[in-house]
């Protein structure tokens, strides 16, 4: 599949209740790289595999939850061209401007009717990462500290209208359903869209309340850092949510936990390949255990209502 277009996520605003036990979990327990601080107190984060600048920004706030999640672009032509086709379509956006989040050019914003921010960007510098881009050595220190994914890999986000902001992302930005469970004949439950060969590179849930987050998604390499994650995670006394286990939907392996601020966090690793000339997997609502928790084959109630 050409990578043309929209190319990957490229970061998430998180909101935090307190900015330095924030920093202290996300550097030391997650394993993140503290990029840089604004004058706004936001704290940038990127892991130890990423090369641009920042992919998860921290912002303090009365209550936790997403401002906004952003997908990187190939080209400015391609940012005028989305802008002016998502105006086409009938979505609003606004134009923030280079430097107001820490090195990252211009953004184009858009309301989902989900009731979730989008932000479309090209310019964010490659900062690189420790093994270079010379002969480079396999891994890293920093590969070894916390749970250390190798990158921003998801969101799933919870609200309303999921069929309204399906079409923007297929019709508008290029992106294909891959998987969905579907309530009945007419209306799904869960959505996930891919804009890559990935198993998705975002995902939605109906539910009544809009804005919500349900976690943003971080990739490990292997079934063994999962286990890892795990355990570092009980060292650390993290909650918890569920896991290690595997999904039915994507087949990835999985661990659910809470950062200190409630915002629920995902390891993840593995997924199925997805390409956009593929039918869509369909999951029924007898069989949604097995679709979100395969081994179990039953969802727990904190899964599904616990959103930030």
């Amino acid at each position: 599949m050409a990578m043309t277009g929209v190319l990957r996520p490229g970061h998430a605003q998180m909101r935090v209740l307190d900015i330095e036990e924030s920093v202290e979990f996300y550097s030391k327990v997650l394993g993140l790289i503290e990029t840089g601080r604004d004058a706004q107190g936001r704290v940038y984060f990127k892991t130890w595999e990423e090369r641009d600048h920042n992919s998860v920004i921290l912002r303090q706030a009365d209550t936790a939850g997403i401002d906004f999640f952003a997908f990187k672009v190939d080209s400015d032509a391609t940012l005028v061209k989305l802008e002016k086709d998502l105006n086409a379509y009938g979505v609003a956006t606004q134009r923030i401007p280079a430097g107001e989040l820490l090195e990252t050019g211009e953004r184009v914003r858009f309301a989902l009717p989900t009731g979730h921010d989008v932000e479309l960007y090209v310019q964010k510098p490659d900062t690189a990462n420790d093994m270079g881009e010379l002969n480079p050595e396999a891994w890293c220190a920093n590969s070894e500290k916390g749970i250390a994914p190798i990158r921003l890999d998801h969101c799933l986000l919870y609200g309303p209208d999921i069929e309204k902001a399906q079409a923007i992302f297929q019709d508008v930005l290029g992106f294909f359903l891959v998987e969905h469970i579907a309530l009945d004949d007419n209306q799904d439950l869960a959505i996930w869209l891919s804009c890559s060969t990935k198993a998705h590179d975002i995902a939605f849930v109906r539910h009544p309340e809009p804005g919500k987050l349900h976690h943003v998604s971080f990739l490990l390499e292997t079934w063994e850092q999962v286990l890892r994650a795990a355990d570092l995670m009980s060292m650390n006394r993290v909650s918890i949510d569920i896991g290690p286990t595997r999904h039915g939907v994507t087949r990835g392996t999985t661990i659910y936990a809470f950062d200190p601020n409630g915002n629920r966090f995902e390891t993840f690793c593995g997924g199925n390949y997805a390409y956009p000339d593929q039918k869509p997997t369909k999951w029924t609502m007898d069989e949604v255990g097995a679709a979100v928790f395969y081994h179990d084959r039953k969802l727990n109630d904190r899964f599904l209502t616990v959103v930030t």
